[in-house]
């Protein structure tokens, strides 16, 4: 990926810097990211009286990013990552387009491994293996782009990931690397959005969001006889005193690969949960969501190609379920410097509790660039 250096006068002119002038090398600072850009044919079913465009141009903006790293003279590396996006992504996806800092966090890595403190997803989602992504820009687990109106109660999860904590502000420990092995821990003290202000005065009101989130993941990332290997689970735990539940989440994942194939799948359970198409992760007791997805992807030069299917089934008292199933193929080619270009064929069937069902599949020409 291309980054832009930037020069200290600028970077004191926008703020990033401050303080009094030190004797070592100031930390260098790069711009970097990915901006996806789609135009898709859709057939949407109507769902009662409502009925859905055909057509779209779809724009994701969801990592520009803004790192200042360096290393300090005992040896350890510090540094900053701040990601700007657009107001469409899974905690403020009900707000307007602005562009906002969705992370901005410090971080400190040495022998005795790397501590992140501020708002940035936790431990169990950065160690978190899913199905490969083959598609420029968009996957068919957390997807960029999804061509279906979620009209569900409880909204469908297209995500094998943590996100009960997700951007919220949060410390994180990940051990070194041994044989392979390594260990993530994260806690978050409460989970509403409360990222970057001048001064941060003040406290938080108590019960009024999932509070104490305690998040422990490993994994492991190797190679076996020529064959690339990546496994991860996690066990993330939270306490919603606000309706009197304790949500949890938990979760494994998996990655072969071998002469340019990739084979990935996942699955995930949570217990209290509800993501709802205009609310945030929310505490939702009593009910259960289970997510699984499978995938495989062939990459060969500047070619990738691949399929993929993602299941989820929400669950309640009384017999409530609602299924949501998806499939995605397609490809890219890489034009070179980071550009790339893709088809992306989608398919998406939901039931919703009752037996009303429909359906949507979509395809779409994409260009991605990353910078």
């Amino acid at each position: 990926m291309k980054k832009t250096l930037l020069g200290t006068t600028a970077l004191v002119s926008a703020g990033l810097i401050a303080g009094p002038a030190l004797a070592s090398d100031p930390l260098n600072v790069t711009v970097g990211g990915t901006v996806t850009t789609g135009f898709y044919v859709i057939d949407h079913d109507d769902f009662g009286a409502t009925a859905f465009n055909d057509t779209a141009v779809k724009l994701v903006a969801r990592n520009i990013d803004i790192k200042a790293e360096g290393t300090l003279d005992n040896g350890m590396v510090a540094g900053v990552l701040a990601t700007l996006s657009l107001g469409d992504d899974w905690n403020t996806h009900w707000q307007p387009n602005d562009a906002t800092f969705r992370e901005l966090f410090t971080y400190l890595e040495g022998g005795f491994g790397r501590f992140e403190l501020g708002g940035t997803d936790g431990a169990a989602f950065k160690m978190h293996y899913t199905s490969p992504w083959f598609v420029p820009g968009n996957g068919v687990d957390s997807p960029n782009i999804l061509n279906v109106n979620d009209t569900s109660f409880y909204g469908i999860r297209h995500s094998t990931f943590s996100l009960m904590a997700a951007d919220a502000n949060k410390v994180t420990y990940f051990t070194p690397r041994f044989a392979g092995f390594q260990l993530g821990l994260s806690y978050t003290p409460e989970t509403t959005y409360n990222g970057p202000t001048p001064n941060r005065l003040g406290v938080v009101t108590n019960n009024t969001s999932i509070e104490d989130v305690m998040e422990i993941a490993l994994n492991y990332a190797g190679s076996l006889g020529g064959v690339d290997l990546g496994l991860s689970g996690f066990y993330v735990s939270g306490d919603a005193p606000i309706n009197n539940s304790s949500p949890e989440e938990w979760g494994f994942g998996a990655n072969v690969g071998m002469s340019g194939f990739t084979l990935g799948g996942a699955w995930y359970q949570s217990e209290d949960l509800g993501f709802g198409p205009s609310t945030a992760i929310v505490s939702a007791a009593g009910v259960e969501q289970e997510v699984w997805t499978l995938g495989l992807s062939y990459a060969t030069g500047p070619w990738t190609v691949g399929v993929a299917y993602l299941n989820n089934e929400n669950t309640a008292a009384g017999g409530f379920s609602e299924k949501a199933k998806t499939w995605q193929t397609g490809g890219g080619y890489n034009l070179g410097s980071g550009v790339d270009v893709g088809l992306d064929l989608q398919m998406t069937d939901v039931e919703l509790n009752g037996g009303a069902e429909y359906d949507s599949i979509s395809g779409g020409l994409v260009l991605s660039v990353s910078f």
